[in-house]
């Protein structure tokens, strides 16, 4: 049986009410739209009276007023939308009542209840969230790249592991497999040699789910995506196929990774939000941030250190995150090496995605903790040409090369390492918390686990 599209409208009292009449009848018009109501919205130039009877009355649909009428009565909008079960929020307003930062605040609340947000030349719609798990499941997503999910995607599943809760991750990448692929970190022997014999065949083998493999030794299952939407929809993924074969596989429990801001398509009981404390401000506060934010059951905010970012930027996000998300436990973290194999006393070439400003800090990082002596760190593991530049400067006066394993780790770093007779060791990036008036965030992680595990239970 045909359904039609129950239709919300915003208005305003900068448009003639006989010409949002007009609007309103012309949508009613169309066989599959069904206006059941609107939300006055704010303006006065061209309103006669302040009443909602008398609009209702004029208009044939109910009209709510929020408390004040120069405001964006946002609350309502997501309350009239949800009393009425409406599929669409179609916007029939303008400026200088509605400008951009009003109209993607009224996205991101829409679309988080899983309505479609409209108006003359623009759509939002929610992303997909396929229900395929067949065990708990969380979602790690973040509000950008290079703010280390993958990371903490290690960080977690080896928690997990460690606490017996058998987890596997599936992870889509810019660079996964045409059909999703299983990769057994809890028995392959992750070595460069191994790596790069993958990347010989044409694998990228530095992709996000390898890199999971080998730091977080359980099984893994690559997918890839390709393009990623405002609101964090994919064009193409077949994460979906992932999903299901995680649901086959010999585990209780599963990882979804995103990729940049793309969320996962799949829904999970629980989600750990990330935010780039180097990231600017209206990626995180404006446009979609706040959508992202608004999914965290806990966030965790990364790169929390000068020269990246100062005391009051973070202070600020964390108040954000707050105020969008009361409900999140958020945590500031920073990120410090952590080298899978032995650098004592070597001299090492470091190679890292992470920024310029903190290179130094890295890098003493490294020759405190783990004795060796770092020569050079290049921070262009992502830009193959100035990468191939610093490799060439600088590796006749190492002993070891050490990468993380991302970008080109494996068929730049890897392989012109080998060829020079160089060791190479693979170097994990360990989530630190820097503020202990912050709670614990394994122990943060593990409630979460448990919650979720107690969500899916009671599904």
């Amino acid at each position: 049986m045909f359904m039609s599209t129950k239709t919300l409208c915003l208005i305003d009292g900068e448009h003639y009410i006989p010409v949002t009449k007009n609007a309103i009848d012309t949508l009613n018009s169309l066989e599959h739209i069904d206006v059941v109501a609107a939300v006055f919205i704010g303006g006065t130039e061209k309103l006669r009276e302040d009443n909602e009877d008398y609009y209702s009355e004029l208009l044939g649909i109910p009209v709510f007023f929020g408390p004040l009428k120069n405001e964006v009565p946002y609350e309502i909008i997501q309350t009239i939308a949800k009393d009425f079960k409406v599929d669409r929020v179609m916007d029939l307003s303008d400026e200088p009542v509605l400008d951009y930062s009003k109209r993607f605040k009224i996205a991101c609340n829409v679309i988080a209840d899983d309505i479609i947000y409209e108006g003359p030349d623009f759509k939002f719609e929610p992303v997909s969230q396929y229900d395929i798990p067949l065990k708990p499941s969380i979602k790690i997503l973040g509000t950008g790249k290079r703010i280390g999910k993958t990371a903490v995607s290690g960080f977690v599943s080896r928690l997990l592991d460690k606490n017996n809760y058998d987890p596997c991750v599936v992870a889509m990448g810019r660079g996964g497999p045409e059909e999703p692929e299983i990769v057994r970190g809890d028995e392959l022997k992750i070595t460069p040699e191994f790596l790069l014999e993958q990347s010989n065949k044409g694998i990228h083998a530095a992709s996000d789910h390898w890199e999971d493999a080998l730091m977080s030794r359980i099984l893994t299952i690559g997918c890839r995506r390709c393009g990623g939407g405002m609101a964090g929809e994919v064009f193409l993924t077949n994460m979906k196929k992932g999903a299901e074969i995680a649901n086959e596989v010999d585990s209780k429990f599963i990882i979804f990774e995103g990729s940049g801001a793309a969320i996962p398509p799949i829904k999970t009981n629980k989600n750990i939000v990330l935010i780039g404390a180097n990231q600017p401000l209206n990626n995180i506060k404006d446009y979609f941030g706040p959508y992202r934010i608004a999914m965290g059951d806990l966030v965790i905010i990364t790169m929390c250190e000068e020269p990246i970012a100062n005391k009051e930027k973070i202070d600020y996000i964390v108040k954000l995150v707050h105020e969008i998300n009361p409900n999140a436990k958020v945590i500031a973290t920073v990120f410090r090496p952590k080298p899978l194999g032995d650098i004592k006393d070597k001299k090492v070439l470091f190679a890292t995605t992470a920024p310029d400003e903190i290179k130094e800090v890295l890098s003493f990082y490294l020759e405190s903790e783990y004795g060796c002596k770092v020569i050079a760190t290049t921070s262009h593991l992502s830009d193959r040409p100035l990468l191939k530049k610093d490799l060439n400067e600088y590796i006749d006066d190492v002993d070891i090369v050490l990468t993380e394993l991302k970008a080109a780790a494996v068929d730049v770093v890897t392989k012109e390492s080998i060829e020079m007779g160089l060791d190479v060791v693979y170097c994990d990036n360990i989530p630190i918390v820097c503020d202990f008036t912050f709670p614990d965030l394994e122990n943060a992680v593990l409630e979460l686990v448990d919650k979720t595990i107690e969500d899916f239970d009671n599904s």
